[in-house]
């Protein structure tokens, strides 16, 4: 859906959305608006809302109150099932766990079927975009390697180009770099980077994350959460301010920003405070 003389309809478009669960609001008045073609992100510490608001837009949490449109349809309105053949939500504990013995192309051949395992008969073309994706995230010295076998920063590369091989128009990447190392928290923050930066219609990217230091320069806005509600909204450079952090993180921060990268550092001198807390 087009927006009236104003371009494409934003790609995501959230509206007074509250979600409940056991008597508790754990999403409450959230109003968040994602442009198309844009890289954004959604921040906050462990508990905040992050992961629910990406299963509320992805379909699979109904909201208890507000209104949600996504790649311009609104939810109540729209097949759900249809409407997730354009989004991808990539988890790096999801459920995805393919048979042992599938290499790095079939995981990634998987994502044009939205399969676990490798069913139907695969075209030239389509293994040719396996290949192609795989290159773009630096993947293709593996790409015959068994699945199981790579590290596990590879493997979220695997799936970031599994989401991608259906040509999604939106994608939703939920802790990414959870658990990885330097090295490969930083491969895969360059293959966001270089996604966006592809000028090959690249999709809407939504990455979601507790630390600063995972946002790569393509990040264009943040929305903060903290217990459920939107503590600021705006440009990185307005929002990731050492003051407002503060409060959404519960101890004193200070922020640095250095090559369109931002980065927090909290003095040892304030750790006795924080243990007195717990």
């Amino acid at each position: 859906m087009e927006g009236k003389g104003t371009g494409p309809a934003p790609a995501i478009a959230v509206r007074g959305v509250g979600v409940v669960r056991d008597g508790r609001w754990i999403l409450k008045d959230i109003d968040w608006t994602v442009p198309t073609g844009a890289c954004v992100a959604l921040l906050g510490p462990n508990g905040s809302g992050k992961s629910s608001m990406a299963r509320v837009v992805s379909g699979y949490l109904w909201p208890t109150e507000g209104e949600v449109r996504v790649l311009g349809e609104r939810f109540g309105e729209v097949n759900l099932q249809e409407l997730r053949e354009s989004l991808r939500l990539v988890q790096p504990h999801g459920q995805f766990e393919p048979p042992p013995e599938m290499t790095a192309i079939q995981v990634a051949m998987t994502g044009a079927f939205g399969t676990v395992g490798l069913y139907r008969e695969v075209s030239p073309e389509l293994r040719a975009e396996a290949e192609r994706l795989l290159e773009i995230v630096g993947l293709r010295a593996v790409m015959t390697h068994s699945y199981q076998t790579l590290s596990n920063g590879e493997r979220i590369r695997c799936l970031i180009a599994r989401a991608l091989v259906c040509k999604p128009r939106l994608l939703l990447l939920d802790e990414p770099t959870a658990g990885l190392d330097l090295l490969a928290r930083e491969q895969v923050l360059a293959t966001i980077q270089s996604l966006h930066q592809s000028g090959e219609d690249p999709p809407t990217i939504v990455l979601i994350t507790h630390h600063l230091e995972e946002l790569p320069p393509a990040v264009s806005h943040v929305t903060i959460l903290d217990e459920g509600r939107v503590a600021a909204d705006g440009p990185p450079g307005q929002v990731l301010r050492g003051e407002l952090l503060s409060k959404v993180y519960r101890c004193p921060l200070e922020v640095a920003h250095h090559d369109g990268r931002y980065y927090t550092r909290v003095s040892p001198g304030a750790w006795g405070g924080l243990l007195k807390r717990g």
